[in-house]
């Protein structure tokens, strides 16, 4: 299964990762604009709420494993506000955040290593554990490809089993949103609402 490292992934790129035995990350690809690897979504008081890493501005094509953060701005500090606003609430919120904590403290030079760095955050507090791999250099296809996932831009809505969410009884239900809302949300559960979503059934159905 192959992937883009990205910020706080999906809770679909997250299910297919548990369900998969090894897991291959792209660190060979261009970088582009508008997709999840420098970006995610929660939820927050007003409905779909984007965090998003600056990087610096780069001139013509680079490896996204090249591109580097830039913290001309806080954005550590208003991402970690935005998460205590969303989920300070919520019934995990206080068992996570000091383990979430230290992604907020350490600045990563290169995206690529925050976006690891989430990965294997996530994974220690899901208490999972994979074989991972990394390209070794860029192949347009793979057999079991799934940096279509990367794709901030696709309008495709992945209707994922409901879970409840902070604000669902404001709002509707949000779908596929970072991990961090469902396992703020779940906690331990989490692992298991993984396992079991019906990957091939939520893919095929949302886009065809």
């Amino acid at each position: 299964m192959v992937f883009h490292p990205t910020y706080f992934s999906s809770i679909l790129q997250y299910a297919i990762i548990i369900q998969s035995d090894t897991i291959v990350f792209e660190v060979f690809d261009n970088y582009q604009k508008q997709t999840y690897r420098n970006r995610c979504y929660v939820y927050g008081a007003n409905g779909k709420q984007t965090l998003n890493v600056p990087i610096q501005k780069k001139t013509g094509k680079q490896f996204t494993k090249d591109i580097k953060i830039d913290y001309s701005f806080n954005w550590q500090l208003a991402h970690l506000k935005t998460l205590h606003s969303a989920y300070n609430s919520s019934p995990f919120f206080e068992y996570y955040i000091d383990d979430l904590q230290a992604i907020f403290s350490k600045k990563e030079t290169f995206l690529i290593d925050l976006n690891f760095k989430t990965f294997d955050v996530i994974m220690n507090l899901l208490e999972e554990q994979k074989k991972i791999l990394k390209t070794e250099d860029y192949h347009k296809e793979y057999k079991a490809d799934y940096r279509f996932l990367v794709n901030a831009k696709n309008r495709t809505e992945f209707d994922l089993p409901k879970y409840r969410q902070v604000f669902d009884t404001k709002y509707n239900f949000l779908t596929n949103l970072s991990i961090l809302d469902l396992l703020f949300m779940e906690g331990t559960i989490a692992s298991i609402y993984l396992e079991r979503l019906n990957i091939p059934q939520v893919i095929n159905l949302s886009t065809t």
